[in-house]
């Protein structure tokens, strides 16, 4: 049986990893993630730098790291992967439509499902060794550049899927919309796996998470 890649590209943590002052006018901050620069999340960091750097007069500069350039590698380089899956060495990868879509995996691969199983929060992460070196209206300029930026990346995540939907359907992958039956089987399936990391984590927490899931599931 041949090992089935995964690359969760959806679930992911943006992390600024270091502000460096160069000079008293300027700062630049490193914005890294472990997505690849085709990414919707990726579009979401152009957007951010472009706020911070219009909110600031240009004394605030962001430099996106795409695909964990500033460290985390992950365990199949993501280049190799069309190879791999062309040789057979892996039955299939998991990436958003649009990721599928630039990097013509619908030459190597037939069918592409939409299982909905996740749909994670894009985290920015700040130390607080870093936040203290900011003046508050510079703090002020990055709350409100990714609040901005939050709906905007959303908005063009979602057009950017659709639209790959329909390529990839055009270039002739089967497209497969799961139906809740199956969905609710995946679930069933997983949840030994799903109840092992929830008992890491708080107890309220843990219910808290389930009840707004319960709430927007209606």
């Amino acid at each position: 049986m041949n090992k089935f890649a995964l690359r969760a590209a959806v679930a992911c943590v943006l992390v600024p990893l270091a502000c460096f002052s160069v000079s008293a006018q300027e700062k630049i901050i490193k914005f890294g993630h472990l997505n690849n620069p085709d990414h919707p999340v990726s579009m979401g960091v152009k957007r951010f730098a472009e706020l911070v750097g219009a909110k600031s007069g240009g004394k605030l500069k962001v430099q996106e790291f795409p695909a964990s350039q500033l460290g985390n590698p992950v365990p199949m380089p993501f280049a190799e992967l069309y190879g791999a899956l062309e040789a057979k060495a892996v039955d299939g990868q998991e990436n958003p439509f649009a990721v599928i879509l630039s990097n013509k995996f619908f030459e190597v691969q037939k069918f592409v499902s939409a299982t909905n199983h996740v749909y994670a929060a894009n985290i920015v992460l700040v130390s607080k060794k870093f936040w203290d070196k900011l003046t508050p209206a510079e703090q002020k300029i990055m709350n409100d550049a990714a609040n901005e930026t939050r709906g905007y990346q959303r908005t063009q995540s979602r057009a950017a899927a659709q639209k790959a939907v329909a390529d990839l359907q055009a270039k002739g992958m089967q497209y497969n919309d799961m139906k809740p039956a199956e969905q609710a089987r995946m679930r069933q399936i997983a949840k030994p796996v799903t109840d092992k990391f929830a008992a890491t984590y708080d107890p309220a927490i843990v219910k808290l998470y389930n009840a707004e899931l319960a709430r927007i599931g209606k």
